[in-house]
């Protein structure tokens, strides 16, 4: 099985929203497609329909139940707060080799797996492991989101410095469409294309995942 690991340059930047379309553009050509978000903060246990693994199970095509939730998302956090405070809270701690094996066991399937992080590249995952000791010890090539809006592209090289530093390959950094207005995208994908040396896509601000179809298409082919 081919994995990417989908990160950001920050947390409420579209990692689900791009994972998500993914899945759908792949399924849509016939592709096997699996994917996990381990790691879950602020999640609603009242309204788990609304949350980030319930949208990923809408577009693997599964029906959402709690043996489907726990199994693409296991650890799941009520505090909207990075995950090393959200499981403190609840009394409990990621195991990180526990994570890291999870992962590993979905790659050795067959077609394509996606696994979604949480917030951004250098979040605490407990006291010892950030989402970037998480990357490094999977190895995958990374899929790595960011915005359009005003200071992205200070935001965006950094976290491609830090990631480059670790060895890890981007296979795509997508800018996500903030939607504000502040600066005009060409001219921020201009700037990026200058100093990020990794390839790139767009994505457009749209009302649903079905009207950036094309935009989604081009992603997954340049994977």
């Amino acid at each position: 099985m081919s994995a990417y690991f989908v990160t950001a340059t920050g947390t409420d930047i579209g990692k689900t929203f791009v994972t998500a379309g993914l899945i759908r553009s792949l399924r849509a050509a016939g592709r096997r497609v699996a994917a996990l978000k381990p790691v879950v903060s602020g999640f609603d246990a009242a309204a788990p329909a609304a949350s980030d693994p319930a949208v990923l199970l809408e577009a693997l095509g599964e029906t959402m139940t709690e043996a489907a939730l726990a199994r693409v998302s296991p650890w799941r956090f009520a505090a909207p707060l990075s995950p090393d405070m959200a499981a403190a809270r609840e009394e409990t701690r990621i195991e990180f080799d526990d994570l890291i094996k999870l992962c590993r066991d979905a790659a050795a399937g067959d077609g394509t797996l996606f696994v979604e992080g949480v917030g951004g590249v250098m979040v605490p995952l407990d006291g010892r492991h950030t989402v970037l000791d998480w990357m490094v010890a999977l190895g995958f090539p990374l899929i790595v989101v960011t915005g359009s809006y005003l200071g992205t592209i200070s935001h965006t090289l950094t976290a491609l410095e830090v990631v480059a530093r670790a060895r890890l390959k981007v296979a795509a950094l997508v800018v996500n469409e903030s939607g504000d207005g502040a600066v005009p995208l060409d001219e921020t994908l201009t700037t990026l294309r200058r100093f990020a040396g990794v390839p790139i896509a767009t994505l457009p601000r749209v009302a649903a995942p079905a009207e950036a179809q094309r935009a989604f298409a081009r992603l997954a082919a340049l994977l």
